[in-house]
This record gives structure tokens, sequence and C-alpha cells, in this order.
């Protein structure tokens, strides 16, 4: 008998021929009547397929009592109730390892666009001021500068590590020090005092909600650049836009946002930020690693083998 794995996302093409070939799926993700779908199958599923917007929650687990595992096709699982899954005993597996290197390069990508001004550089050459004013202000030099980065899990890791390559002087904050080989600051508001570049990479949710605040933003200054490539959550967006409107902070490159996919006009309007929509992990082959990932770690739990990206909930 194929396990039962309740579905409330769909997947990409290829894993899904997968989970239809080892698992007997139940779509609640195309049921029109969902409390009736999960009601008629939930008391079956053992596995379930989600991504981290979708709510898991304690009502809904009480409705899937054989539930074992989750695995989730995004490495944030903002919407989840990690408690209630911790003490139902539940598995949680997340998709951090296949879209690692992904993000860390949209991260330094953003970083030196925004260090360098390249957005104010095309609009230079299309707009003619080339040819009528001459050559583009000279910019700052990205080797060289230092980056605080903000949450050292996998992709703050891979971030470092690339940083690293590409000459930045690496120091970073976590909620607990790990054995990394970089510098470890454990104040947030010294950190970006310390920086050129802060890198957010933080996980979202009530805990790290609204962590990068007006006082860190001013810390990092008036020549400082912000990059957010972790939760629109993470950073006090009114904030963000008052500093960049008076000059407190020098820059930001976000690719997250409070609202959306309607972010706050007033960031629309500025021309020291980079808007880019929510696509770090936003490539075909990143997104197939990811969605092979979430089967991956169902058929290990469901044979018997160490799942693969597991959640410590502990330290959640």
């Amino acid at each position: 008998m194929k396990p039962d794995v309740l579905m409330l996302s769909p997947t990409r093409p290829a894993a899904q021929s997968r989970l239809e070939e080892l698992f007997t799926l139940h779509r609640m993700d195309l049921a029109q009547d969902k409390p009736a779908f999960l009601a008629r199958h939930g008391a079956t599923c053992r596995g379930m397929v989600a991504t981290g917007h979708i709510t898991v929650d304690a009502g809904l687990l009480d409705q899937l009592p054989a539930l074992e595992i989750i695995s989730c096709g995004s490495a944030g699982y903002d919407a989840f109730d990690v408690d209630a899954i911790a003490r139902r005993g539940i598995a949680l597996t997340n998709a951090s390892p296949a879209l690692a290197q992904e993000v860390a390069d949209m991260a330094l990508l953003l970083a030196q666009v925004g260090w360098r001004n390249v957005v104010a550089a095309d609009a230079w050459v299309r707009s003619g001021d080339w040819a009528r004013k001459g050559a583009f202000p000279l910019q700052r030099s990205f080797r060289g500068r230092r980056l605080g980065v903000v949450g050292m899990g996998t992709i703050g890791h891979q971030i470092a590590d690339l940083a690293t390559a590409q000459g930045l002087q690496v120091t970073y904050w976590n909620r607990r020090e790990k054995d990394t080989g970089y510098p470890f600051q454990p104040d947030l508001e010294q950190l970006a005092r310390d920086s050129d570049i802060l890198i957010a990479i933080v996980a979202g949710g009530p805990d790290t909600q609204g962590l990068i605040s007006d006082r860190v933003l001013r810390a990092l200054g008036p020549e400082g650049l912000f990059v957010n490539v972790a939760r629109g959550s993470v950073m006090d967006e009114p904030a963000l836009i008052a500093a960049l409107q008076d000059g407190g902070l020098g820059g930001a490159a976000l690719d997250v946002f409070w609202s959306e996919p309607n972010p706050d006009p007033r960031l629309i309007a500025l021309h020291n930020v980079i808007l880019s929509p929510h696509q770090g992990s936003g490539t075909v082959q990143t997104r197939d690693a990811m969605a092979s990932l979430v089967v991956d770690n169902l058929q290990a739990h469901f044979t018997g083998q160490p799942l693969i990206s597991a959640v410590d909930l502990t330290r959640s």
C-alpha cells in the first residue's frame, strides 16, 4: 500500500510525477470544498506537502491524526505552528539545502547592484545623460567592504562563503553563536555600526518581526546599504522608508516587502532602493531542485532512511 499524502500546494511537474508514482495523493489544493475534502480524507494521511505561506495550525493537525511528516517546499515555514507540530511529534523538513546557493547568489547580486549604483547607471545610459553630461559619477569599490550577515543558517553560511570569495570581510549575528569560522557579533546594532553592507537572511515569524529596527538601520548609517533576502516582516518597513528618505540610511536592496505583491508606494518612489519581486530562489533549476527535495524527504521517511533536510523543532 502506498502511503497517503495530503497536498496543500502544487509542485513542479517532475516532482508531481514522482509523488503520483510513490504515494496516494489527496489534492486538497484542488478541492472546491476543502473542509469536506479534509473530513473525507484527513484521517488516512500520513504525509503532507505544503509551502511555508500556507497555514498549518493545531486545528488542521487535529484533523490529521495519522500525520507523521510535513515536507515543506520552501525554506521558510512562517505560517506553520511549529509548537503544535512538535507537540504531536511530527517531523518537519524544508527546502533550504536546495535553494541556499541560489539565494546567496541573489543576495550578493543585490548587494553589488546597490553598492555600485547599477540601476542609476543604466538610467544614465538610457536617458542620454552619458552623451550630454559625460561619464557616470565614480562609485565605491565593492571588494574589501565589511559585510554583516544577519542569520547564520544554511543560506547565511552560503552568503558568508560567497562574500569572502568576493573579497568582503564577514561578521555575523545569530540568536546563537555557531562554529562557522566567521567572527560573531552578539549585538545587532553594533554589527550594523561596524558594517558597510548588512544582509538579512533570518527566518520569518514572530521571533524576528521588526528585528531590523530603526536603531539598526541608522547604525548602518548614511553610507550603508541594507539588503533583505529574508522576509519582509524582519524589517521595520516604515522606519526603513523614513531612513532612506531623510538620509539616515544610504540605500537598500529588497527582494521582500511587508505587502507583496504591492510594495509601499513610498518605496517605489525612492531612487536609493533596488526593488526585486521576491525572486531569490526564482530559477527553473532551483525550483525543480526544491520540489525534488520535497519528494526525497517523504521517500526517506517512509522507507526508514534519515531525513535529508529535517528542521530542528527544538530550536525553531
